[in-house]
């Protein structure tokens, strides 16, 4: 029933762009006048409509980064810890009531009453108990994925912020790559969402949206 949190998470909320250069030319004044003269300076290149082009300003952030590093995750670690061990205790003490039942059973005449009904006591114990262990697997992992949602929501507004505050124009996921994988499919997956190659001259920003993303979870005084 353990499952880590954020392994099966692989979390991507940026794809490949395209990203057009800033060509700057200058053109050199020809003119039959004296040699001293000097060339015009350089104007700023256009696009068809007549805009000037601009550079985009980039920086990266790594989401898994965050994820493992921020307090908020080590508390929900800690939150579903304690619940898979109270879920996983009510399990073990069901089971064990119907081992004791087992064995109880061994001690009663076979096809008697009381072997009968000890017998559909423990039948119906045994389904209880496969159906406690569904419910308990499945509500662990509403619960897991609900953290997980809430958090990358509240980074990905949080990267925003800091975007605007360093006057960045595009963020892209920079996560490195998780190798070996365990298998063809999480390879391919890997492959498929792994898109930023190379960053350099990118400005990183995971630092400042971990300290923002901890900041808010701090209590009010």
């Amino acid at each position: 029933m353990k499952r880590s949190m954020f392994v099966t998470v692989l979390v991507v909320f940026a794809t490949a762009v395209t990203i057009a250069d800033f060509v700057t030319g200058a053109d050199t004044q020809r003119s039959a006048g004296p040699a001293s003269e000097k060339a015009a300076p350089a104007q700023p290149s256009a696009s068809p409509r007549g805009e000037e082009t601009k550079c985009l300003k980039i920086g990266v952030v790594s989401v898994r980064k965050i994820f493992q590093d921020c307090k908020r995750n080590e508390k929900y670690r800690q939150e579903l810890a304690a619940e898979r061990d109270k879920l996983e205790t009510e399990l073990e003490k069901l089971s064990r009531e119907i081992d004791l039942e087992k064995t109880g059973l061994k001690t009663l005449k076979s096809g008697s009453p009381d072997y009968l009904a000890a017998m559909k006591e423990i039948f119906e114990k045994q389904a209880r108990l496969q159906a406690q262990q569904e419910f308990f697997k499945r509500q662990m992992d509403i619960r897991e994925q609900t953290i997980i949602e809430g958090l990358f929501k509240d980074v990905v507004k949080t990267v925003e912020e800091v975007a605007k505050e360093k006057m960045l124009d595009l963020v892209l996921e920079k996560s490195e790559p998780d190798l070996p994988a365990a298998n063809s499919n999480e390879l391919t997956l890997t492959i498929s969402t792994h898109k930023v190659l190379y960053n350099a001259g990118c400005e990183d920003i995971t630092d400042a949206v971990l300290a923002k993303v901890d900041a808010a979870d701090k209590p009010a005084n």
